[in-house]
């Protein structure tokens, strides 16, 4: 992989601003390209610092196993033990590691902002008693980032410091990551990449301050593949590795383990994260075992992720050797298209798949309640996405911004399909 593929692919994604990293046989290969701003343009550098949305997460996880190796948190212990003011609807026991897997059974997230202050973390523990629950504890992995800003406030709690205080005594300084920043003044300061949607620039640059644990981290790619390499060869961290929570029909991966998505990619096993702020997007991937990574990060919405996918495959194929594929979708098949056809929703979003007679479509749409109330500019509902079937209740959308993107439908007892899984979040049936 060189310069030359990062242009021609950011040409066809139309990014204006990405950069790359890959590391591999004890080497780093830095690539960057374009500009960080179609407004107010700088060339990206290697300094540039990009928001990495999601992939924070493994920060924030890592930082909780430091605190786990140091005899202070325990992974299966009840949250109430670090967070005592915790309430959740139903009163329910969630362990730490039920945070850090996705198995908690708390939804996506509120859209409360609590303030730039040093209690906004504080504020939005206090907002989780509102949050609607998608299952019991330990049942099944839903993608929660509530449930990672709530591991956000045990790092508080255990540590008597800010998140963003401890995050740098415990991760940052140790690693020596000087371009990794959470604070907006910091990284105002300094070249930084701005979001964009279809062109335009997507604002605000980033939402509040409690969504930090969840994916408030701006870096330089730089930083974020010293960050990668980190975790190739700790051993002091394989129990992020191991698989705790199976996926299924999921391009995340095969399983979750503590902070890590794990999957197998040409018959090696990988781990890694991706990450989505507002027109920012970042994708991460180690395979320990050839001493692997890349990491990829783009300033352009939706085809952020797509660019990010080709990249990545491409740097597995030209680096390491390894092809990743989709999975070839069955035949357009009229009676199970009628089956999965319908209306489905979740406490944040609607969901429609159509059956056109000759295909499906997927669309789904944020509810216009939340559009209409939100306080800040929400992102632009994407075009309706076409989709095939796989086996075993999956499916794969084929088309667009997500294309390749993986999920399966659920049923109940007596075989109707009463939900349906995109990107690890669970939309229930409409009837």
């Amino acid at each position: 992989m060189d310069n030359d593929f990062i242009a021609e692919t950011a040409r066809r994604f139309s990014i204006p601003g990405a950069a790359v990293g890959v590391f591999h046989n004890g080497e780093e290969h830095l690539f960057t390209h374009g500009v960080t701003s179609v407004e107010n343009p700088l060339p990206v550098n290697e300094d540039t610092l990009f928001l990495l949305g999601s992939v924070t997460k493994t920060y924030t996880a890592t930082a909780i196993m430091r605190l786990v190796a140091a005899g202070r948190v325990e992974l299966d212990a009840p949250v109430r033990r670090h967070v005592p003011e915790l309430r959740l609807a139903d009163d329910r026991e969630v362990t730490v590691r039920q945070l850090l897997n996705h198995t908690s059974g708390l939804d996506w997230g509120t859209l409360a902002d609590t303030g730039e202050g040093d209690d906004a973390l504080a504020r939005h523990v206090a907002e989780l008693a509102t949050l609607t629950l998608v299952g019991a504890a330990g049942e099944r992995p839903s993608y929660s980032q509530s449930g990672y800003n709530l591991a956000g406030r045990i790092i508080e709690n255990v540590t008597g410091q800010t998140y963003e205080q401890a995050m740098s005594a415990l991760v940052l300084d140790p690693l020596g990551l000087s371009g990794t920043h959470f604070d907006r003044d910091a990284v105002m300061t300094r070249r930084f990449a701005v979001g964009h949607e279809k062109g335009e620039i997507a604002r605000p640059w980033r939402h509040w301050r409690a969504n930090n644990p969840g994916g408030g981290i701006a870096a330089s790619v730089r930083d974020v593949l010293r960050w990668a390499c980190s975790h190739l060869d700790a051993d002091d961290l394989a129990e992020m590795r191991r698989p705790t929570a199976r996926l299924r029909g999921s391009n995340l991966g095969d399983a979750i383990g503590v902070g890590w998505f794990l999957r197998e990619i040409d018959g090696v096993q990988a781990i890694g994260h991706g990450g989505s702020s507002n027109g920012q997007f970042a994708e991460l991937l180690l395979v320990p075992s050839l001493g692997f990574a890349v990491v990829s990060m783009a300033n352009q919405g939706p085809d952020g992720i797509p660019f990010n996918q080709a990249v990545v495959r491409e740097a597995l194929r030209a680096h390491a050797g390894l092809l990743d594929r989709d999975p070839d979708p069955l035949p357009y098949n009229a009676s199970a298209a009628a089956e999965v056809a319908g209306s489905y929703d979740n406490d944040a979003m609607v969901m429609t798949i159509e059956n056109t007679g000759s295909g499906l479509v997927l669309e789904v749409l944020i509810r216009p309640e939340i559009r209409a109330n939100a306080e800040m500019d929400l992102p632009a509902d994407h075009a309706p996405f076409p989709m095939a079937l796989l086996p075993d209740d999956e499916y794969l959308l084929t088309e667009g911004a997500f294309t390749g993107q993986r999920g399966f439908f659920t049923r109940s007892s007596d075989g109707r399909i009463i939900g349906v899984d995109l990107a690890g979040r669970m939309f229930g049936r409409v009837r």
